[in-house]
C-alpha cells in the first residue's frame, strides 16, 4: 500500500535534516587548499639618516623617509599532515611600495618605488576539530625576502648627484639588501561546506633593509654614494577564499 503523501514529505524533509546535520570533514589529514585573496601590507616604519660615504663621508642632516601602505593579489596553498597541523606556502604578486622623503627631504615628495618578493612558509596548528566550522589557527614561518624594480625619482637622482657634478643633475641608482626573517601569523578559517571556506589572518614580520644609492654623471662617472636603513616591519591581513581539493 503505498504511504499517504504527508507522510513522503514528512520523510522527506527528515532526510533534508539529516544531511545537514551529518558532520563534514572541512579540513583534515591528507587535504590540500588554496586560498585566492587580498594581502594589505601596513608599514610600521622608520628610517635611518641618510649617510653620505663619498666623497666627504658625513650625514645628511635632518633626513628621512617613510614606506607607504601596499596592496596585492595573495595567493596560499596549504597541506595538512595531520587534522590539526598544516604547512602554508603564501604566495602572490609582489606589492609595489612607495618611498616618500621626510625631514630635510620632505620637499622631494615621493623619492622611489620598488616592489617587494616574500614568499613565506608558515607551520600552522589548527584548533578544533576536523569537523568545526570555525577553526583557529597560529603560525609560526620564514619568509626570504628581496626586491625588484627599484625607482628613484628624477628629484632624489637631482639632490644626490648635483651638488657633486657642478650643480648639473646625473643618474642614481639604489640597491636594496635581501634577507630572511621571521613571520608570526594568527587567524582562523570559517568552513562554508565541505570544499570551499573563508580565511582572515594576520602576520608580522620583523623586517629591515639597506640602502645604497650611487650617482653618476653623465659618463658614467660614479661621483657620490649614499646609504641608510629602512624598517618595514609590515603587519600584512589576508582575506581569502578557499577551495579544498
Amino acid at each position: 500500500m503505498p504511504l499517504p503523501l504527508r507522510v513522503w514529505s514528512k520523510v522527506a524533509a527528515l532526510s533534508v535534516v539529516a544531511a545537514f546535520s551529518l558532520p563534514a570533514a572541512a579540513q583534515s589529514a591528507g587535504d590540500n587548499i588554496v586560498n585566492v585573496g587580498w594581502f594589505h601590507l601596513y608599514t610600521d616604519d622608520s628610517s635611518q639618516t641618510l649617510m653620505r660615504t663619498s666623497p666627504s663621508p658625513g650625514p645628511v642632516a635632518g633626513s628621512s623617509a617613510s614606506v607607504g601602505d601596499a596592496d596585492t593579489l595573495g595567493i596560499a596553498f596549504t597541506h595538512f599532515f595531520t587534522d590539526n597541523f598544516a604547512l602554508t606556502a603564501d604566495l602572490g604578486v609582489p606589492p609595489k611600495f612607495h618611498l616618500d622623503g621626510g625631514g630635510t627631504l620632505a620637499g622631494l615628495g615621493e623619492i622611489g618605488t620598488a616592489k617587494q618578493w616574500s614568499p613565506a612558509l608558515i607551520a600552522k596548528w589548527y584548533f578544533g576539530d576536523k569537523t568545526s566550522k570555525l577553526r583557529p589557527f597560529v603560525g609560526l614561518g620564514a619568509t626570504r625576502v628581496w626586491y625588484s624594480d627599484v625607482q628613484l625619482s628624477s628629484s632624489l637622482q637631482r639632490a644626490v648627484t648635483a651638488p657633486y657634478n657642478g650643480g648639473v643633475s646625473g643618474t642614481a641608482t639604489a640597491d636594496l639588501s635581501s634577507s630572511w626573517a621571521p613571520v608570526y601569523n594568527v587567524g582562523l578559517t570559517y568552513n562554508i561546506d565541505e570544499r570551499w571556506s573563508l580565511g582572515f589572518s594576520v602576520a608580522y614580520i620583523p623586517l629591515d633593509t639597506d640602502a645604497d644609492i650611487t650617482g653618476r654623471n653623465a659618463a658614467g662617472t660614479v661621483i657620490s654614494r649614499h646609504k641608510t636603513n629602512l624598517t618595514l616591519d609590515p603587519y600584512v591581513t589576508f582575506l581569502s577564499l578557499g577551495y579544498k581539493f
